[in-house]
């Protein structure tokens, strides 16, 4: 098995149920690191509307529709998530093998949270595609081609950002105590929290071991590359218990 075209061919599948199959019985194998780097590109593109992100409207559960269209943008976060993971396994070669390993591993935590959320979606009446998206999550791969960049902004800063909301979603659909599909949220969205800690660890263990490997300082590079990208961007709540858990230091 060549491992970066396998990798390349799940990556680049446009069609959800096949991706997921085909990583479902993908295998670690030996592989080598003779083939060509192609650039990300969303692969939702061909069954989901893609708009600008301050173009979605605001989301609630107080009725049907606003309760398919929540769970549809977490769950189009989940989808982007699976092939950011398998980005960083195609994208940066020559790595240790535990850094494959690491994203692999990510990858199929993300389909196992696309199931989950898209089950429940289906169970209201809704699929995958039935509402528009955004082109954040992508497009911030598409910007981070160096290994520093992406572990700083995807790992660290994106999905930190997950924590921080997730945590916020969480107590505001425990106002619908009496709403199944809240609850099934909720209990979907606990999942999603403790198994995304560990995937911004992972990239906090990588972006700290390429900081090592230059002699530079992580702290000073994740403000500047944040910066870089984000700027002057001030959140107004943090996760800080899940993020100290992730690797964050106290001053992050």
């Amino acid at each position: 098995m060549e491992f970066f075209s396998e990798i390349e061919k799940i990556l680049f599948t446009e069609d959800y149920t096949q991706k997921i199959e085909q990583l479902s019985k993908f295998k670690f194998d030996k592989f080598n690191h003779n083939y060509q780097v192609l650039p990300l590109k969303p692969t939702y593109e061909s069954f989901c509307k893609v708009v600008e992100p301050k173009k979605l409207p605001r989301r609630g559960f107080s009725s049907i529709i606003k309760k398919a269209s929540l769970i549809h943008a977490i769950l189009h976060i989940e989808y982007s998530a699976i092939d950011l993971a398998l980005d960083a396994c195609y994208r940066f070669r020559n790595m240790p093998i535990e850094f494959y390993n690491d994203w692999l591993e990510v990858a199929n935590d993300e389909v196992r949270h696309f199931k989950l959320l898209n089950s429940l979606l289906n169970s209201i009446g809704y699929k995958y595609g039935d509402f528009e998206v955004h082109n954040s999550l992508i497009e911030a791969g598409m910007k981070t081609n160096n290994l520093i960049e992406r572990m700083a902004i995807v790992p660290r800063w994106l999905e930190a950002n997950g924590l921080d909301a997730n945590e916020n979603i969480i107590e505001k659909l425990k106002n619908y105590k009496n709403d199944e599909t809240a609850q099934k949220l909720i209990d979907i969205l606990y999942v999603i929290l403790e198994e995304e800690i560990p995937h911004v660890k992972k990239g906090d263990k990588w972006f700290k071991w390429c900081c090592e490997k230059e002699n530079l300082d992580s702290e000073e590079v994740y403000f500047n590359t944040v910066n870089k990208f984000y700027k002057n961007i001030k959140k107004p709540y943090l996760n800080i218990t899940a993020r100290k858990e992730a690797g964050f230091s106290c001053s992050e």
